[in-house]
């Protein structure tokens, strides 16, 4: 692959990573609430999950979803799902405000993980972009398992590193405007915004 098409891809897909959505407001839910730590972790698995995703698109699932319309369905309701369950799960959770302590830690990388690659791999739409997107960037000819792994690599690095330094901003205002006190405030918005993203997932 040449150098002016790696970086034409390379645009496409930070421009695309940094398109606001529910991938965004996963991994600040976990940078704010937990730590930097729990959004990195939460970035890290998104970026699998979308490399995951750039992968089965070159082995040929678009053209599966698009001809078993049932499939893409139930991906499109699986995630709007997740989402609902998120909000509700913050919703119902009662923050005290107070820096999670070693043992939630533990879970809560665990949770941040989960999130992460779900609200990824819940999305068929990813699958759908990305052929269009490749599609742009293939030669059939010059096709070779490096061009794939460096097209499927260039995806999964920059989304990961987006919302790695999404998870290092947004943890370092919370701690410069002491958003730990309005954690209760901030819970409250981040749960109607995951029902919200989950209406919109399902009507759009």
């Amino acid at each position: 692959m040449e150098l002016s098409t790696w970086l034409s891809l390379a645009f496409i897909c930070m421009i695309g990573a940094m398109s606001p959505g529910p991938s965004l407001a996963v991994v600040l839910r976990h940078s704010l609430y937990n730590s930097a730590r729990h959004g990195i972790v939460a970035s890290v698995s998104h970026g699998v999950g979308v490399g995951v995703y750039a992968g089965l698109s070159l082995a040929g699932l678009a053209s599966l979803i698009s001809h078993f319309p049932i499939v893409y369905n139930a991906l499109v309701y699986g995630g709007a799902a997740y989402l609902a369950y998120m909000g509700i799960r913050i919703l119902m959770s009662q923050s005290s405000g107070l820096t999670v302590s070693n043992t939630q830690a533990l879970t809560s990388y665990k949770q941040a993980a989960q999130d992460g690659f779900a609200i990824a791999f819940l999305n068929p739409k990813l699958a759908i972009f990305f052929v269009a997107l490749f599609s742009q960037f293939i030669d059939p000819e010059a096709m070779t398992m490096t061009v794939a792994f460096i097209m499927c690599a260039t995806v999964l690095v920059i989304d990961t590193v987006w919302y790695f330094i999404v998870s290092i901003g947004s943890a370092k205002a919370r701690d410069k405007f002491d958003l730990t006190k309005k954690q209760t405030v901030i819970d409250k918005v981040l749960g109607v915004a995951f029902l919200l993203l989950a209406l919109r997932v399902v009507v759009g």
